[in-house]
């Protein structure tokens, strides 16, 4: 069966002007960083095929005439084939979204074709920057990458008295739910559909705890947690979140003992799932770093993922808990978390308050994981000169 990438044009492809939103002459099209050079390796490396899809409001009425569109849309396909990209079919719908036509995208109308079983839509893309393209894909029942626009969001926020609720979100990654995947640029669509997903469904199971972690290192900070500790959860949920990571996890352990085990125990679950999820290492960038600041707190932090355990830890508290967690076992957590990922970690704080200390150190940890395990696209090498890691 034939997989899509359905891409939407204006903010996708192309920079979107603002406030108008309208490419109509030729001096406003702009291709968007990156995007010749990722499309044009799909196209080559990849058996995906690539359709068109966008509004284009009133086109071909005199808000929007056909002759002041159709020059930038033939110098846009011209550049793109002389790359080597080609698009299956071209869909613009030309409604205003007060018309709510059934071929105006999320609405499904125009890609009727694509409704069969000739077509394997749930490993395809819709590839866009608005709510209607993430909406697009699940009407398809595909799946949805949104390509974050920060120039249109600053726009209509500019403008948020006077919008509709759904206006104003339709550009903010925080206000929508169903994405696979959301990035900055085409660089990491390009990594994303030709990378081995790094996904882990790891179980850790002794006399004391049961753990299990749902692990996706390309994720979008999406978290369901339980470790049975409210302020472990809490302090997890900064690390996947500020870390971009899609994590799932769940802890019993014998918490009327206290709490060693089940933290001690989570720590190596999470650290063996990262392991697990980063065996290979080609073209991963290793490295990452990060200085985080919580009100009076400091935070410096620094990550590699060299195949060797190591914990270096400067951070000093003055209570004896933080929440329902003893302050003693965040280095502990650390420490079983840097053992069974086999990963070297530095990490110094300095600060008054212990809940902005903690925060901050678990808000560095996950800056520096998602610096580290970024993958180069333009790389398959392993980062190291002995050749293995």
């Amino acid at each position: 069966m034939t997989k899509l990438l359905f891409i939407d044009r204006d903010g996708t492809l192309i920079r979107e002007p603002q406030p108008d939103q309208k490419v109509d002459a030729l001096e406003k099209l702009e291709l968007l960083p990156g995007v010749v050079y990722a499309l044009a390796r799909l196209a080559r490396e990849t058996d995906y095929e690539l359709v068109m899809v966008t509004n284009q409001d009133g086109l071909g009425t005199p808000d929007f005439p056909e002759n002041t569109f159709q020059p930038a849309q033939d110098k846009l396909i011209q550049l793109l084939a002389g790359e080597g990209i080609v698009f299956r079919s071209i869909h613009i719908d030309r409604s205003y979204p007060s018309e709510n036509k059934p071929t105006r995208k999320p609405g499904t109308a125009m890609l009727t074709e694509y409704l069969s079983e000739s077509f394997d839509l749930a490993n395809s893309y819709v590839v866009g920057d608005r709510l209607t393209d993430v909406q697009l894909a699940h009407n398809l029942g595909a799946k949805a990458i949104l390509l974050r626009n920060p120039e249109a969001l600053a726009a209509v926020q500019a403008q948020a008295e006077n919008m509709p609720e759904d206006a104003r979100n339709q550009y903010d990654p925080s206000q929508i739910s169903g994405i696979e995947l959301i990035v900055d640029d085409w660089e990491d669509i390009y990594v994303h559909l030709t990378r081995p997903q790094r996904f882990v469904d790891h179980r850790r199971e002794t006399l004391e705890t049961s753990v299990h972690v749902q692990l996706e290192l390309d994720g979008s900070g999406l978290t369901a947690l339980d470790s049975g500790l409210n302020f472990l959860d809490h302090m997890i949920d900064q690390l996947a979140r500020h870390g971009g990571l899609n994590l799932a996890l769940h802890t019993e352990g014998d918490l009327h003992v206290d709490e060693h085990h089940s933290i001690e125990d989570t720590g190596i679950a999470l650290g063996e799932a990262l392991w697990l999820a980063l065996r290979d290492k080609r073209g991963l960038e290793r490295f990452g770093h990060a200085i985080v600041p919580m009100d009076e707190a400091l935070a410096t932090v620094a990550i590699d993922f060299c195949g060797r355990s190591n914990l270096v830890w400067n951070v000093r508290f003055q209570r004896e808990y933080v929440g329902d967690v003893p302050t003693e076992m965040f280095y502990h957590f650390f420490k079983s978390l840097t053992d069974a990922a086999e990963c070297t970690l530095h990490i110094r704080c300095e600060g008054e308050n212990d809940h902005h200390i903690a925060e901050a150190v678990f808000k560095g940890v996950a800056r520096a994981l998602r610096m580290a395990v970024r993958r180069d696209a333009s790389s398959t090498e392993l980062p190291t000169t002995k050749g293995t890691l």
